[in-house]
């Protein structure tokens, strides 16, 4: 089969590799029918994750259809159209018993991390993958959500919601900043309102994407790159501050504009991955009874999002902005990598007719 090879940092093709194989009762194949990319991807080919090794199928977002089942899979039938979680959960651990699927041990290496797609194991940029506790990391799709909506519940959507909105304790009537609106800020957006966000203002350099904010229900947005953008967040706000300030970017400098907004009292929710050291100034936040939160996603909210994004509650499909082939790859990173340019928000990319396994 072809998938998208990571060569170190900077480095990728879209190149032949042998095909996935079960290696435990507990696994499926799954042929990937749309896939997409990742601003952690971007991460990754900067040299961000050094647990990822040269050779590694990159990808960790991706719906598709079981071609295989292991001998221990009982609720997942061939044939059955799937989610494919970025997160890998046992369902026995300690940890996943809690809730935590973030760091499921699981059986294999016990690595402690439920993120393996892309990561630790070969991912879903690819013809075909392998999915560990398959019962557990799929999810059936119902009829009439398509596979570009379905593919943002694979990521974006729950780790938004969970990482976004749960940490950072929304509560009805709250004013909410959400510092940028690319996916991951937009999915937050667009969740906010389930916990009863009042004011959700949409942060960014991207006016284009300001503009997309406002259809993902922002009722406000803030040029970041301007003189004046912290007075004019803090104007929506009687200049309080924000109830809940979202860092969705993974940069040190907006991880301090979320500082600079939130309120006494509020909390701030980091949701961007960052690959750099972040200033962490306790002595002047120790008084301020800030709450500062982190976290990668468990997924454990994706049954509930799916069964909203079914009955149109949430726009998942507005997020797929440019659309490829697989024998494209290489041209949807290069869409993806330059957004501000491209006006891309999810690239998605789908099989078109490809040869069998």
């Amino acid at each position: 089969m072809k998938a998208l090879v990571y060569g170190g940092p900077g480095k990728k093709s879209w190149a032949e590799v042998p095909s996935p194989q079960i290696l435990h009762p507990t696994d499926a194949i799954v042929r990937v029918d749309t896939t997409t990319i990742c601003g952690t991807d971007l991460h990754i080919l900067k040299g961000d994750v050094p647990a990822v090794q040269v050779g590694r199928i990159l990808g960790h977002e991706g719906v598709g259809t079981i071609i295989e089942v292991g001998s221990s899979v009982d609720s997942l039938s061939v044939g059955d159209r799937v989610i494919i979680s970025c997160i890998k959960s046992c369902a026995h651990c300690a940890n996943c018993k809690v809730g935590l699927y973030s760091h499921c041990l699981g059986d294999e290496g016990r690595s402690g991390i439920g993120w393996v797609f892309g990561h630790l194991i070969d991912g879903t940029q690819a013809e075909f993958v392998r999915v560990p506790y398959a019962e557990n990391s799929l999810h059936k799709l119902p009829p009439g959500v398509s596979d570009e909506e379905a593919v943002m519940l694979s990521d974006i959507l729950p780790t938004g919601f969970e990482i976004g909105v749960v940490n950072g304790r929304i509560k009805p009537g709250d004013v909410v900043a959400v510092i940028g609106a690319g996916p991951v800020g937009l999915a937050a957006i667009a969740t906010a309102g389930l916990y009863g966000a009042g004011t959700i203002i949409a942060i960014d350099t991207d006016r284009n994407r300001l503009d997309q904010a406002r259809h993902f229900g922002a009722t406000h947005s803030v040029v970041s790159g301007s003189p004046d953008w912290k007075r004019s967040v803090l104007d929506l706000t009687d200049g309080a501050g924000v109830d809940v300030a979202i860092e969705a970017v993974g940069l040190p400098e907006t991880f301090t504009m979320a500082i600079d907004v939130v309120r006494p009292g509020g909390s701030v929710a980091n949701v961007g991955v960052h690959g750099k050291p972040v200033e962490l100034h306790l002595e002047e936040l120790w008084i301020q009874n800030i709450t500062i939160s982190t976290g990668l996603v468990n997924t454990n909210t994706t049954p509930m999002l799916l069964k909203l994004v079914a009955q149109r509650k949430i726009p998942a499909g507005k997020l797929a902005t440019h659309r490829f082939r697989f024998d494209q790859f290489l041209d949807a990173y290069d869409t993806f990598s330059r957004a501000a340019e491209t006006k891309a928000l999810k690239v998605v990319i789908s099989r078109g007719d490809l040869a069998p396994r």
